[in-house]
């Protein structure tokens, strides 16, 4: 990664306007520098809507088909076959809810996790902030959270008007910072399995597998009180820092879940330290990168 060094008018003798130097730290991110290409950012948000959906039938209607779908199967298999327990909710908005929320994490990992790879060419073109990429996989995940939202609200206003038992709750107001910390957990692990599979290509196989299975040991298709006659399940469970932004958001806007504060800050922790580490292991691998493809 360059380091941009703009001279001043009053050194006219060096002939140069600006003097890129490489970086040499550990922790080699320049904010100031992501934020001069937001436009750039901006601009990789738009290319990925449109490769993901150029040449589709139903193009962006997919953002809201597949969770849909998804739901209407966890409402059938593990609600209506299963008859796993809701926590007294509609079903079909309890599963909805835990799924809105993990397809959020789950996008932003996926989408972040061939960052080197997918973009080797333009990496050995031209020079940019290298962590404009994975930032702008996980704004495109976020745009299509917020679709996924509105079409959860809709469902949530319908099953209202229909006396359903649910109801939103004080919780609501820690729903956005919630939100950004699921991007920002989703961001840091994708980052963290990106560089990494510049020395192990076969990681990116194994991440959409490994997604999948983290789903099932997170509170998506059951609630976390269901797990009350095993306290050494349950502690595990909560070892999982998406146990708490999932039980957030179901007793936000269902009245129902098992939030506790320790569970949020462990979260949020957790969250910070996958960030950094992701953060850390970019900024090292950009520098030899091109090396190695």
């Amino acid at each position: 990664m360059a380091e941009y060094h703009p001279q001043s008018p009053a050194a006219p003798e060096e002939g140069w306007t600006t003097i890129i130097r490489p970086r040499t730290g550990w922790f080699d991110i320049d904010l100031a520098e992501l934020w001069r290409y937001r436009d750039l950012t901006l601009m990789f948000v738009k290319r990925n809507f449109t490769v993901l959906y150029k040449q589709t039938v139903l193009g962006p209607a997919w953002i809201i088909l597949n969770p849909l779908i998804t739901t209407v199967l966890f409402n059938v298999v593990f609600g209506g076959l299963a008859g796993l327990s809701t926590d007294g909710s509609p079903s079909f908005l309890f599963y909805m809810a835990g799924n809105t929320v993990w397809t959020f994490f789950s996008s932003c990992i996926n989408n972040t996790a061939n960052t080197f790879v997918a973009n080797s060419q333009v990496f050995g073109k031209v020079y940019f902030p290298r962590l404009t990429t994975p930032i702008s996989q996980a704004l495109t995940s976020l745009i299509n959270f917020f679709i996924q939202f509105v079409m959860y609200a809709l469902f949530w206003v319908g099953f209202a008007l229909t006396g359903a038992d649910m109801h939103l709750t004080p919780w609501l107001i820690a729903l956005p910072l919630v939100v950004v910390e699921v991007m920002l957990l989703g961001l840091g692990v994708g980052i963290i399995v990106s560089s990494l599979t510049t020395k192990y290509r076969d990681l990116a196989i194994a991440v959409g597998f490994g997604v999948q299975l983290w789903m099932y040991v997170s509170p998506v298709v059951y609630p976390l009180s269901s797990l009350g006659e095993s306290p050494r399940l349950r502690a595990l469970m909560m070892l999982n820092p998406m146990t708490a932004p999932i039980e957030v958001f179901r007793m936000a806007t269902l009245g129902t879940g098992t939030v506790s504060v320790g569970g949020l800050v462990y979260s949020v922790v957790f969250t910070l330290a996958a960030l950094a580490l992701g953060t850390i292991l970019f900024s090292r691998i950009e520098k030899t990168f091109m090396d190695t493809v």
